[in-house]
């Protein structure tokens, strides 16, 4: 990780969880880290423990809310105007509605493909055009995606997050693709956790938070460091090597 020391990543829905573990760990490595969530109050506080705990990195909250496209630019160019650009951007936001395919509600399905679908490819061009216009050819690009990209379980709450899980493992190598169409080194990378015990499950489930709460007693899940961990992995990789997609899960999970 010697090589990102005092470089820019951008993490997406650094407030908990995943985001937040991944930011941390990255600030530990020397980065300067962009945290953007839209409850910025919980990523400033993540900012004053990695100041107390004396990281060499800087991380630097940003409020942003994915599901519009005019706030998303507004960022990109404010990590321009102050940080000249993003070197690594980890698209790790995103969300699941409970809404059936025969019954669920149209916002809630727009909303997920909104964050999960649109906001991601959203950062993915702007991190490229920071690159490009910056000649850095060695930036990263990595997508927190979800063995839901892989596989469809008998679970209507979850069907069409699923749908827009797998298309972000499209994504994935269709950016591959167009980064090597484009004779460039940046890489782009996929990982795809099962179940994390995070607070994911208790958003998703709201108004019954005894059925996320039992997801998660019901085996030893993976924790938010092993995801971070895997990211660290992914970007301490020789500048050679293209790390597709990391599948993670529980040993005791069955799908």
């Amino acid at each position: 990780m010697d090589r990102w020391k005092g470089r820019v990543a951008l993490v997406t829905g650094a407030s908990v969880g995943i985001g937040a573990a991944i930011a941390k760990e990255l600030v530990q490595h020397g980065m300067k880290v962009v945290g953007c969530a839209r409850d910025v109050q919980k990523v400033e506080k993540l900012a004053a423990e990695c100041v107390n705990a004396g990281y060499s990195g800087t991380l630097v909250p940003f409020k942003c809310d994915l599901s519009n496209e005019d706030e998303i630019l507004s960022m990109f160019s404010a990590i321009k105007a102050q940080h000249q650009g993003v070197d690594v951007c980890i698209n790790n936001a995103g969300l699941a509605h409970p809404e059936p395919l025969l019954s669920g509600k149209t916002s809630s399905w727009r909303n997920m493909t909104d964050v999960n679908v649109i906001a991601l490819s959203i950062c993915v061009r702007e991190a490229y055009q920071s690159m490009k216009e910056r000649n850095v050819d060695d930036g990263h690009i990595i997508n927190i995606n979800s063995m839901s990209g892989h596989r469809v379980v008998h679970n209507s709450d979850v069907h069409f997050y699923t749908a827009t899980k797998y298309a972000v493992t499209a994504l994935t190598e269709a950016i591959r693709q167009e980064l090597r169409d484009a004779k460039t080194h940046i890489r782009a990378t996929c990982i795809s956790p099962g179940l994390v015990e995070t607070e994911f499950a208790f958003r998703m489930h709201s108004l019954s938070p005894e059925k996320a709460a039992s997801q998660y007693a019901s085996l030893k899940c993976l924790e938010a460091k092993d995801i971070s961990s895997a990211v660290t992995y992914a970007l301490s990789a020789p500048a050679h090597v293209q790390i597709g997609d990391i599948q993670m899960r529980p040993v005791e999970q069955y799908f």
